[in-house]
């Protein structure tokens, strides 16, 4: 068997970062920079307020409380026409430039009308106060977000307040998935003998999405050649990389393994992991193909080992694989000895004691969706008899 770190290496191998392209700003949430960003202006670009209140000389209300003459009000958005001289005010709202001559806003709060067109300012300030200054967020000429950065909602903030409208990022990859087998059937409706409904497509078309590529629905294939080829041939014309589902182990009908031979340069593995130990991989005309085991949680567990990995590198991640905790067993993952590394699905908790505590989610059969439906993470549990009550293990966070 292959160690998995082994197999991570050639899969990664194969699956460089895909070609930079400048995309509108409000298509690229959770895409990562190719190169540094520049502002080529001043945020704020003018001196302004960061309160309502009034723009005043500091000098002037050093011996406050004092009357100030009234010189009327200034929105944001608009410039004063006149200027704040000596034992003068101008009431201005959160955001307007501060006008000419004055040095300092006092808070409305601080203040109240005094009749005559004038205003009494009770609290004195000193210069600069509740003024936001020219510049004081980003220069021109700043680096405001590095390259090879996952951008969120506020750098998207930021960018628009810069004028960017398209952004030079890694783009999403295009991802197919695609399920074979003739016991396979899609939607409600009774069953026939033997059939059973396809759970694989739904599951690694959502996690393609949470997982930031473009997922692309290549249907579900009977096991027939001409069918399997023709969509695996659409996958690698439309697509940055495929997903197969099923048909990858030893057995005599496992045609995907057949034609992905015939189509490209497949490399077919049996990886030290429990579930998902049979595994494909290769390119067919220039495109990453993965063969994921056709049992639920093995194609879970092998796209979160090896092609989650893959394709968040290709889009141009640093950081590959789901936060890795330390959590303690409370009622221990035993296990036998058999060369591999079993991958338990569980339920994580913080707990009162500051630790992170796991628990077996349910059954763990590599055909039991619904204990890793209700898990939040997996245990990497070494080769031995396992993790006894109150030991630690370590812990791959899904959430």
């Amino acid at each position: 068997m292959l160690p998995l770190a082994s197999a991570r290496a050639r899969v990664l191998a194969e699956c460089p970062r895909l070609h930079p392209l400048a995309l509108p700003i409000d298509e690229v949430l959770g895409c990562v920079t190719s190169v540094p960003l520049v502002a080529e202006e001043a945020v704020p670009p003018f001196d302004n307020t960061a309160v309502d209140g009034y723009a005043v000389r500091a000098a002037d209300t050093t011996d406050a409380p004092v009357r100030l003459r009234d010189l009327g009000t200034l929105a944001a958005g608009d410039v004063a026409e006149v200027a704040v001289g000596r034992g003068e005010a101008l009431r201005i709202m959160t955001g307007a430039p501060l006008p000419v001559g004055a040095d300092a806003v006092v808070m409305v709060e601080d203040t109240e009308p005094a009749g005559d067109g004038h205003v009494l300012v009770r609290s004195s300030v000193g210069p600069g106060a509740a003024v936001r200054r020219a510049g004081e967020d980003v220069r021109p000429g700043d680096v405001v977000i590095e390259a090879q950065t996952e951008l969120g909602p506020a750098h998207l903030g930021l960018l628009a307040s810069l004028g960017y409208r398209r952004v030079p990022v890694h783009p999403r990859a295009r991802v197919g998935v695609l399920s074979t087998g003739d016991e396979l059937v899609d939607g409600p409706g009774p069953l026939g003998p033997g059939q059973i409904r396809d759970s694989n497509r739904r599951l690694l078309l959502a996690l393609l999405a949470q997982t930031g590529c473009t997922p692309v629905d290549l249907g579900l294939v009977p096991d027939d050649e001409g069918a399997i080829t023709a969509a695996v041939g659409r996958g690698v014309a439309e697509c940055d990389a495929v997903l197969t589902s099923g048909g990858v182990s030893m057995g005599d009908f496992d045609l995907v393994k057949v034609l992905l031979d015939r189509l490209g340069r497949m490399e077919w593995m049996q990886i030290a992991i429990r579930p998902a130990k049979p595994f494909a991989f290769g390119v067919v005309a220039g495109t990453p193909v993965f063969g994921l085991p056709g049992n639920p949680v093995s194609s879970l567990v092998s796209f979160e080992l090896l092609a989650r990995p893959a394709l968040r590198q290709m889009m141009g991640h640093r950081h590959l694989d789901r936060p890795r905790v330390a959590a303690v067993a409370d009622d221990g993952l035993g296990r036998r000895p058999d060369g591999k590394t079993h991958y338990v699905r569980v339920h994580v908790a913080w707990g009162d004691d500051g630790r992170y505590h796991a628990r077996a989610s349910g059954a763990q059969g590599s055909h039991q969706l619904a204990a890793a439906a209700a898990a939040n993470g997996l245990a990497v549990v070494p080769d031995g008899d396992g993790v006894p009550p109150g030991g630690l293990v370590g812990i791959l966070l899904f959430a």
